[in-house]
């Protein structure tokens, strides 16, 4: 009896998935769910900080790459119309001189032998120019905890493992749809004038706007918008466009701000913190977001946390700076689409805590 009553319910399920869709409910989590809980409707984890949604399994350190099933790859090359392409990283020396005094990019060529053979050595820091932030880049503060419960010390000293390590999203891949807001090309339209080296702060009400001047509804789609699970969300402040346009001795000035003798502080125009937009980045369920500008969210934070944390260690969701999305924002204006294919391969490095993004995106 209880073996029919048990199939009797498997049974109930299956005609309820298939209806309704397959709502992720227990942890682990399958990826393939049609339906999460949102961030109010997050279940409690034991030991986990507020908000926490380690939902994927103790040994996870892909967090929302997860959602970047087969099925969801597969349809996100539907997203391939024309087959043009634009690469989305800077290149390596750019900025020349990074911000939050990180290393400059050295290169060096090496001779093996004269007029026949040659090599590269490069010197770098992975965070100073086109980036993923891993989830050993920023912990939840009050609690010094990275993604998953991951520690200090398992990312340096006697202990140290590779819990977090960015060579796991390497192994996992990171191919999908991806959404371009463009919200320096809505701002021009409407006469907002900014400096994206200033704390400019872009609203989840801004976004609004600027999805329904492209046409985009940025609800997710549970709530009758276009954001599907799964997609990659990539914002254009114009970063890159104003880096171009000042002069190498100001560029300088603007990245050195804060360090040494330099006056003021570090100043760049980013995501507001707040609580609307809080809710929206973690109840569309983005597989990873990133922007143009080298802090994604506005620098300095008036608030009392940052949007890192929430994104990083607490959700999971790789969070992705200084990307180049001018020549991406110019296919999508000619094509008059804002959707395309997404790959990106971040290195392959066992204890790696970030990586160049190393992207293109496929209209």
């Amino acid at each position: 009896m209880t073996d029919a009553l048990s199939r009797a319910a498997r049974r109930l399920s299956q005609v309820k998935d298939s209806i309704m869709g397959k709502v992720a409910t227990t942890i682990p989590f399958d990826p393939d769910s049609t339906s999460f809980p949102s961030r109010k409707e997050l279940p409690k984890i034991a030991g986990a900080p507020e908000d926490a949604a380690w939902v994927w399994g103790p040994d996870d350190y892909v967090g929302r790459l997860n959602l970047l099933t087969p099925t969801r790859v597969k349809a996100a090359s539907a997203e391939i119309k024309t087959g043009e392409m634009a690469r989305l990283d800077l290149p390596l020396n750019v900025p020349e001189q990074p911000a939050f005094g990180r290393e400059k990019f050295e290169h060096r060529i090496k001779v093996l032998h004269e007029n026949v053979a040659y090599d590269d050595i490069y010197h770098l820091n992975t965070q100073s120019g086109t980036q993923w932030d891993g989830f050993r880049h920023f912990a939840h503060i009050p609690t010094t905890t990275f993604y998953n419960n991951t520690k200090g010390s398992d990312i340096l000293g006697p202990t140290a493992n590779h819990k977090c390590s960015i060579h796991h999203w390497s192994a996992h891949g990171f191919s999908g749809r991806a959404v371009l807001l463009d919200y320096r090309s809505y701002a021009n339209a409407h006469g907002i004038k900014y400096d994206t080296a200033t704390p400019y702060a872009i609203s989840f009400d801004d976004l609004v706007a600027c999805g329904k001047y492209q046409g985009l509804d940025i609800r997710p789609a549970s709530q009758g918008g276009d954001i599907r699970i799964g997609d990659i969300l990539l914002i254009r402040s114009g970063w890159t466009e104003d880096y171009y346009r000042r002069t190498p001795e100001e560029r300088a000035r603007l990245a050195s701000r804060g360090l040494d003798s330099h006056g003021g502080e570090q100043q760049w125009a980013g995501l507001k913190q707040e609580q609307a937009m809080l809710n929206w980045l973690h109840d569309c369920y983005f597989a990873a977001v990133g922007g143009d500008a080298p802090a994604f969210e506005r620098w300095p934070t008036p608030e009392t946390y940052h949007l890192h944390e929430y994104v990083l260690a607490l959700w999971g969701m790789p969070l992705g700076e200084m990307l180049d999305l001018e020549k991406a924002s110019e296919l999508a204006k000619k094509n008059k689409r804002w959707t395309f294919f997404f790959s990106s391969a971040p290195a392959n490095c066992p204890g790696g805590v970030s990586s160049h993004v190393n992207a293109t995106a496929i209209f």
